[in-house]
């Protein structure tokens, strides 16, 4: 009978390994980039951007963030809601012909924006995430807007998100950010639109998603560990039974002279 027993043993063992590595893959983070939330916007509109930086460094922190704005999608003007520990910066270049913005020619328009931080202490920290909430607008009529960007590390690393991903394709290696448009009035269900009284918020805000699919996530990882417990629980329970049982307790029918078993 110890064939069973082992064959049962390593049944078990290997079901509650592959659930276990389903756990595993389960929590682990897709790959970081930088993003914008929300990702739609409407044309001609003054949203809150909430430029999301994660730190891929496993023992430098992100110390310097360059937002490039798209020369194909220019945009007038740009606000910058103070993160505690950084300076912002806003380049402009001129623009020929001007852009016309409620009825006025403007000559400029933003090309780049640079938050660097006191020191590497405050920056984005392995395992971590900074906000950076922008308002800009008046956003271009166009489909979209790719935003590229470099993140410079306390140790000198430079990653360039600059790879303009292709809709259908696999996602490049280096993602620049890209932020959909549609036309005024199209877009102001979207999730996450920027208030209407037009005052900032925190930096903080827009962790509500973040929120969301960790609790999401912990309820099914909770209930993967559960499953795997009682597999395990019933299986030590099944093995437990079988050595209690009697020798002749096979299921085989006695003999119908009385004589042994063997």
């Amino acid at each position: 009978m110890l064939r069973p027993r082992r064959t049962l043993a390593r049944t078990v063992a290997l079901t509650g390994a592959a659930v276990l590595v389903g756990v595993l893959g389960l929590a682990a983070p897709a790959a970081a980039h930088i993003t914008v939330h929300p990702e739609q916007a409407e044309a001609g509109d003054y949203p809150r951007l909430d430029f999301r930086v994660p730190s891929e460094s496993d023992t430098a922190s992100t110390v310097q963030v360059e937002l490039v704005l798209p020369e194909d999608a220019l945009v007038a003007s740009v606000s910058l809601a103070r993160v505690p520990g950084w300076t912002s910066s806003v380049e402009k270049v001129p623009v020929d012909p001007p852009l016309e913005v409620h009825g006025a020619q403007v000559t400029e328009a933003v090309s780049r924006i640079v938050w660097t931080a006191d020191n590497p202490e405050v920056g984005v920290q392995p395992g971590e995430f900074i906000d950076f909430p922008v308002r800009m607008g008046p956003l271009p009529d166009a489909e979209q807007m790719v935003f590229k960007s470099l993140q410079t590390y306390s140790d000198g690393g430079v990653v360039r998100w600059i790879e303009v991903p292709v809709p259908g394709e696999d996602e490049p290696a280096t993602p620049a950010t890209v932020l959909t448009l549609v036309p005024a009035g199209e877009g102001t269900s979207a999730p996450g639109a920027a208030p209407a009284t037009g005052e900032d918020t925190s930096a903080t805000d827009g962790d509500d998603d973040t929120a969301g699919g960790g609790a999401a996530l912990g309820v099914g990882v909770a209930g993967l560990l559960a499953g795997l417990g009682g597999l395990l629980f019933g299986g030590l329970a099944f093995i437990r039974a079988r050595r209690t049982e009697p020798a002749g307790a096979t299921g085989a029918t006695p003999p119908a002279s009385g004589g042994s078993a063997d």
